[in-house]
């Protein structure tokens, strides 16, 4: 009798056991499947998103070809409240587009003018001396200093090993604890290689290098119409406060010559900053094209956006290409592609924190 009921516990405690071992065996199982489908949902979100994407950056290419065909006869171009007509192509300076061809609408498409960047690659070197001073302090830099930074550059960009004077040559950076050797050509490869520069890495600590310069084109001076914030922070005669009033005006006309320049800015701040701006336009262009935020009921239109969706429009990376657009019937060339690129500062003119007015 006793052994029977030995027995029969034993029984018991191996169904029980057997029981706990499949409820966790279903458990696990449940869970993978929970898991797998999970990852394929994800994975199906995730390549509709990615080839609505690619399909908006196609069609923001186009957009920038139809600017290079001669417009229709009798389309009426936009004016501004004063009835003067608005260029279009000032629309490309940062601002959420609506284009021609209808992207869908949870994808949020920027483009940026390099004509409203600083180029690199043709920026004279007095104007390169402006822009060190102004990032050391205008009037309170330190002579030595710039001057050490200006050699620098200037024995980066030269055509040969001679070191000037305090500049800085083959020897010196192959001294380093991860040696290079220097450009010794005007031409940069890419905008970040200013950081290879001896003391650039410091002076330009925490900006934005893409969204202030650009290594593209020909262009020579900076056009205010589609410049970023970036760039113009960077330009001898411009502070916070007149920068948002450029930005102000522009989002109401466009800026056509130096006179309407002078309308904005001082007199004193004009004649440092006229020899850096112009009023051309380029053929490259940085395409910015990422989804929209969940906060975000920003419209995708050709005119700026109220200040609570630019506030509410939070995102900072985006698939971003540079192009180069020749003429309406040939294709861009791509010259870089960059799916995690950083936005410039997208926000309208910060006009309240100014107190400006128009």
């Amino acid at each position: 009798m006793r052994n029977t009921s030995k027995q029969t516990g034993s029984v018991i405690i191996i169904v029980l056991w057997t029981t706990v071992l499949l409820t966790v065996l279903v458990t696990a199982m449940a869970g993978k499947v929970r898991l797998s489908a999970q990852t394929a949902a994800h994975n199906r979100d995730a390549s509709q998103e990615w080839a609505q994407l690619m399909a908006t950056v196609n069609f923001a290419e186009m957009e920038l070809m139809l600017e290079r065909m001669p417009v229709p006869i009798g389309q009426q171009l936009e004016e501004s409240e004063e009835g003067e007509l608005l260029s279009p192509a000032y629309r490309y300076d940062g601002e959420a587009l609506e284009l021609n061809y209808a992207a869908p609408e949870n994808m949020v498409v920027r483009i940026y003018d390099h004509a409203g960047k600083i180029n690199l690659n043709r920026i004279p070197r007095r104007n390169m001396q402006l822009l060190i001073e102004k990032l050391l302090g205008g009037d309170d830099a330190e002579p030595e200093e710039v001057q050490d930074l200006l050699a620098a550059w200037t024995d980066w960009t030269d055509l040969n090993d001679l070191e000037g004077f305090n500049g800085a040559e083959k020897d010196y950076y192959l001294e380093l604890d991860q040696p290079y050797v220097p450009r010794n050509n005007p031409e940069l490869d890419t905008v970040e290689e200013i950081l290879h520069v001896r003391g650039f890495a410091e002076l330009f600590e925490g900006i934005n290098l893409d969204a202030a310069f650009t290594i593209y084109g020909n262009t020579r001076t900076v056009n205010l119409n589609v410049a970023t914030r970036e760039a113009m922070r960077l330009l001898p005669g411009l502070d916070d406060e007149l920068i948002e009033t450029i930005i102000a005006f522009r989002e109401i006309e466009d800026i056509s010559n130096r006179a309407e320049i002078a309308e904005i800015v001082p007199f004193e701040n004009l004649q440092e900053l006229t020899q850096w701006v112009g009023t051309n336009t380029s053929n490259i262009y940085s395409i910015f094209v990422y989804p929209k935020h969940e906060r975000s009921s920003t419209v995708l239109t050709g005119q700026p956006a109220d200040s609570q969706d630019l506030e509410e429009d939070t995102v900072r990376q985006a698939y971003m290409e540079i192009v180069e657009v020749r003429s309406g019937n040939a294709l861009p060339r791509i010259y870089k592609v960059d799916p995690y690129g950083i936005l410039p500062d997208t926000a309208k003119a910060r006009v309240e924190e100014y107190g400006i007015e128009f």
